[in-house]
């Protein structure tokens, strides 16, 4: 007896989702979220969620919410804090198979010091600045197209890509 998908909807009663190109069981429109700005890489806040926005973008598969601002905002804090290209960078990640060997790379080719690092993190984590009226209110029209306008606990762009990825944060 062939023990496939089929069977096994028979068997459990639930259908699986047609199958995409390269196996991926997943909705041509759902997005595929990139880690968290939050998490870091050879002490570089955002690094893997830029590498994964990279992965995605060469795959053919970065969502088009995504794209207008690929390589720019904080992809482009981080290129800037780096010295590096957009363009570079592609190239640098298209190279490599592995988050480890782009770490490799990048611990022998970006020399900051861990002070450049936290400065560069503490940029992201602290955006929009208090004083900063017009991002303030990008940040607050952000909210309210996506019917989070009640959450008070959002304060930047960090909190609210989170939790607009459906990821919570901790207490501030």
């Amino acid at each position: 007896m062939r023990k496939g998908p089929r069977l096994l909807n028979s068997i459990f009663n639930f259908a699986l989702p047609a199958r995409r190109p390269g196996g991926i069981l997943r909705a041509m429109s759902q997005p595929i979220y990139p880690r968290s700005p939050r998490e870091t890489m050879c002490g570089w806040m955002h690094l893997p969620r830029y590498i994964d926005k990279i992965r995605l973008h060469l795959a053919g598969q970065l969502h088009a919410d995504y794209q207008p601002n690929f390589g720019k905002g904080f992809d482009a804090a981080w290129l800037r804090a780096t010295g590096l290209t957009h363009e570079q960078f592609i190239d640098v990640v298209k190279g490599t198979i592995t988050d480890g060997q782009v770490a490799d790379w990048v611990a022998k080719n970006i020399q900051k010091t861990a002070a450049e690092k936290q400065a560069h993190a503490e940029g992201m984590l602290n955006y929009p600045k208090a004083d900063d009226a017009a991002m303030q209110d990008r940040l607050k029209q952000r909210k309210e197209a996506n019917g989070l306008a009640q959450r008070d606990d959002i304060k930047t762009f960090v909190d609210f890509i989170d939790v607009d990825e459906k990821r919570e944060f901790g207490v501030r």
